[in-house]
């Protein structure tokens, strides 16, 4: 299991990755991140296929594959090798320890399964690597439900790891039934916002909630937490990542705390699939003064215009771009954006469409057109996991634009953290 240098990582990307060959191939001798080009993630993707891939430094000997919680018609996979994934799992595990895994702790592990998603199986062996003396229960959230609820009573359960909703959905059913009541609640793969926490609490008044750790399955380690860190705060993994957060327009390293910014990442600890300065889809800030450099904490401020992720999946403007297109000969749209509210414990999705000549006809087609191509989004509103997609005609001077560059803001998180 290897952590490489910067200079031997980018090194053997260029060396051995097609793509990063031709991304670098104006790049000479550099003595810092910044001094190399910022990674474009749908190049990256499209050059990330399964056919002739263009990233991979080497085929791949051994190992795991995973694909994206995203919406899109053309699923994301990430390469691991089997150290990488060993050493992926073994970090975070260290970073739940440092997050105050108990002795005595029995976890039911809630996260999902199948389909060459990551989570479930992740947590499952970040679990058993974080050296903590504690009983892992690995239920998974997609488990018949009276099973859980049954497990959970059965083995009296004390903490609960998986997604938001999923942890909702177990709350509103303790509301009026027997559950026996956790003391620690980890949440991942999205926020969990205050109206949830006010409900669990409600129900669950001695209950602990924190976030179980930052990670995804694209970029790999993002963040840990400890007991300084706040409900949407973590800490780098200075070890084995580099973390930058860039001004939003100009690109510029922020280095200061409470300037927001897009994060991105560069993990050091992946040569088969290198991820060298590459989007992370989330806006953060830096939280600790400029003088802390290893562990930095920052804080999650939400999505940035790589993705917006409602409730458990993802979801990307340049595809919500391509499935808007097939309208364009009937109401000439001239700009659209995503806009993300949060209410009643569950994400909502309100696209906003500035068009000509538009009717109530067209707004139904079109929502049942995203329904019918991206099946995803159908079956979570359909679950009740995410309110139904809402879709608005508007003029063009209502959609929100950038005060500074007068730039149409693409993705707006409303959702209050």
């Amino acid at each position: 299991m290897k952590i490489y240098s910067l200079k031997d990582l980018v090194e053997t990307a260029r060396t051995r990755s097609p793509f990063y060959k031709n991304l670098y191939k104006d790049v000479g001798a550099f003595s810092s991140i910044d001094q190399l080009p910022i990674l474009d993630s749908a190049a990256f993707w499209k050059a990330n296929s399964i056919n002739n891939n263009q990233v991979l430094t080497a085929s791949q000997a051994d190992g795991i594959v995973f694909k994206s919680g995203g919406t899109t018609g053309n699923p994301k996979f990430s390469f691991f090798a089997l150290d990488e994934w060993e050493l992926f799992t073994r970090a975070f595990g260290e970073g739940m320890r440092k997050g105050g895994l108990e002795t005595g702790e029995r976890i039911a592990n809630l996260f999902y399964a199948g389909d060459l998603y990551a989570s479930f199986m992740f947590i499952s062996k970040s679990i058993e690597k974080s050296n903590s003396n504690v009983v892992h229960y690995p239920l998974s959230g997609g488990a018949e439900f009276d099973h859980i609820i049954e497990t959970m009573n059965s083995f009296k359960i004390t903490t609960w790891a998986g997604v938001p909703t999923t942890i909702m959905k177990l709350t509103e059913y303790a509301q009026e039934n027997s559950l026996h009541a956790p003391q620690k609640i980890l949440f991942g793969g999205e926020s969990m916002y205050e109206d949830q926490i006010q409900f669990i609490k409600s129900v669950f008044p001695n209950v602990h909630i924190q976030s179980i750790g930052y990670a995804s399955v694209d970029g790999g380690l993002l963040g840990y937490l400890d007991k300084t860190c706040n409900i949407q705060e973590h800490r780098v993994f200075s070890e084995y990542t580099i973390m930058e957060i860039l001004d939003e327009d100009t690109l510029e390293v922020i280095t200061v705390p409470g300037r927001p910014g897009k994060m991105f990442l560069t993990n050091l600890t992946r040569s088969l699939m290198p991820i060298i300065r590459y989007p992370v889809g989330d806006r953060a800030m830096w939280v600790d003064d400029v003088t802390v450099t290893n562990y930095r904490k920052f804080k999650i401020l939400g999505r940035s215009e790589e993705g917006a992720r409602v409730g458990p999946a993802t979801i990307y403007y340049e595809d919500m771009s391509q499935l808007l297109n097939k309208f364009h000969d009937f109401i000439h749209i001239k700009g659209f954006q995503l806009r993300l509210v949060h209410f009643e414990g569950h994400d909502q999705l309100v696209i906003r469409v500035a068009a000509n000549n538009p009717t109530d006809a067209i707004q139904r087609e079109i929502v049942e057109h995203i329904y019918t191509e991206r099946s995803m989004i159908k079956k979570l509103v359909d679950d009740k996991l995410i309110h139904p997609l809402v879709l608005e005609f508007v003029h063009m001077t209502d959609l929100d634009t950038n005060a500074r560059t007068g730039k149409l803001k693409r993705i707006i998180d409303a959702r209050k953290m």
